[in-house]
């Protein structure tokens, strides 16, 4: 028999895989944008990770019937289409790690986001944390300085942005009907792959350099980013606190940036530096504040 505590370790190494699986996986990225355009690798992508996800959930035998509703198509519109497209393409110019600090600054946009939409009461930490995340997302854009590409800082910025768009369709979609995450997150990047492939038909672009690199990128993107991931992020959030769950967003961008260093060679500026610190500082002090709320009763 299990122990209880052998549970919460068990979700803690998911947790550190997961983290480094994600966290890596921005290299990854980096490096197939040399060989395929954004929306090729895109589109092959989302449509493998789909495949994978309906894969998984025939094997846990969970209903595979389609989710109703247009929040659906556009959760997969925001959280399939647009972001991958987004980060795969400020990949092209923009450091693997530097992105990956830029896209996770997706809590503070839904901040804002999900009081003028949900009407969420946000609590005073929270601004607190998103007044450090500006700082330091000020820091690494460097606008004194006009260094890097202001373009590709654009692009991941606005990949956070669309996070943050899904999670608010997200939320409403499951404050009206009960819906299986697994499930949910399998329809949505099926319908955001297809906007996807009809887009690069129709859109010329330079032909795939099909390396093993490529079809490896390929194969852990659906496989491991998408398949073992979900799995992985599903068994976290049974056995642990959303809080605790959510410290993985420190974790998933310091992997980017120090695979970034030490694989691309992408050293940030003293300047990124301390700006990625006090982003880091920022996602911890929402954590935190999560950790000290109290339950919601059921």
């Amino acid at each position: 028999m299990t122990s209880s505590s052998a549970l919460p370790r068990r979700a803690l190494l998911a947790l550190l895989v997961l983290s480094l699986i994600w966290g890596y996986n921005w290299v990854v990225m980096k490096e197939v944008a040399r060989l395929a355009s954004p929306l090729d690798f895109s589109a092959i992508r989302t449509v493998l990770g789909a495949a994978a996800l309906f894969a998984t959930m025939r094997v846990l035998g969970r209903p595979m019937r389609r989710i109703p509703g247009r929040d659906v198509v556009l959760l997969g519109l925001l959280q399939t289409a647009a972001f991958t497209l987004l980060i795969q393409w400020a990949l092209v110019n923009g450091g693997a790690g530097k992105t990956a600090v830029l896209v996770y600054t997706m809590p503070f946009w839904l901040a804002p986001l999900a009081t003028w939409l949900l009407g969420e009461r946000i609590g005073s930490a929270q601004w607190v944390a998103t007044g450090v995340a500006a700082a330091g997302l000020v820091m690494i854009l460097e606008p004194w300085s006009m260094g890097g590409s202001a373009f590709s800082n654009l692009l991941a910025m606005g990949g956070g942005l669309c996070w943050a768009l899904a999670t608010v369709v997200a939320k409403r979609l499951r404050q009206r009907q009960a819906v299986d995450l697994l499930a949910l997150t399998a329809w949505q990047m099926l319908f955001g792959a297809i906007v996807l492939c009809v887009a690069a038909l129709l859109v010329p672009s330079r032909p795939i350099d099909a390396t093993p690199y490529f079809y490896g990128a390929l194969a852990f993107n659906a496989l491991f980013a998408t398949g073992l991931a979900w799995l992985l992020w599903l068994y976290v959030l049974q056995h642990l606190p959303a809080a605790i769950a959510g410290l993985s967003a420190l974790g998933i961008p310091a992997i980017g940036v120090l695979s970034g260093w030490l694989q691309l060679g992408e050293r940030p500026s003293p300047a990124e530096m301390a700006g990625m610190g006090l982003i880091g500082l920022a996602l911890a002090m929402i954590s935190l504040a999560g950790l000290r709320r109290p339950p919601s009763r059921p």
